[in-house]
């Protein structure tokens, strides 16, 4: 049976500069803070140690326990996830990319998956996409904030 592919992108700016917006998204530890996640867990360090590449990150939300794994990081540039488990989803892939601006950086957050019971993509594609504007609007204003590296 066919499955349609969605697609969620989201943009905002902050006025942190992009090495301190990805040090943000690679410290699983502060999503809690600037996103509605409520918990997060290291399941698995990358094979390099920490939150690198192939890390296994849990994050819960009420009921919902979602597992990601890192698929790719460009330094300052890019963080890159792919869902393992959590929500009736397959091929759940997340890239946010990040631009550097005069005055800022422009965090521009795009996802894609299919839905495995078919008809039910559009309900994902809409909550997700309201979830994850208010990650990357967190995002954007925690950065802002934050005591690492400002321009």
């Amino acid at each position: 049976m066919y499955h349609m592919v969605q697609r969620i992108e989201t943009t905002a700016r902050s006025s942190a500069d992009a090495p301190t917006v990805y040090s943000l998204l690679i410290d699983g530890k502060t999503w809690p803070v600037w996103s509605p996640l409520e918990s997060f867990t290291l399941e698995a360090e990358a094979p390099g140690g920490g939150e690198g590449l192939g890390a296994i990150r849990v994050f819960r939300t009420g009921r919902t326990v979602s597992r990601e794994e890192v698929v790719e990081l460009v330094p300052d540039r890019r963080f890159s996830y792919a869902l393992l488990s959590g929500l009736p989803l397959r091929n759940y892939r997340a890239n946010v990319d990040l631009t550097p601006v005069d005055g800022g950086t422009v965090i521009h957050w795009r996802s894609s998956f299919t839905a495995k019971v078919p008809g039910t993509g559009w309900i994902y594609r809409w909550a997700l996409g309201k979830f994850i504007q208010r990650c990357v609007d967190g995002l954007a204003a925690h950065a802002r904030n934050h005591p690492a590296r400002r321009m």
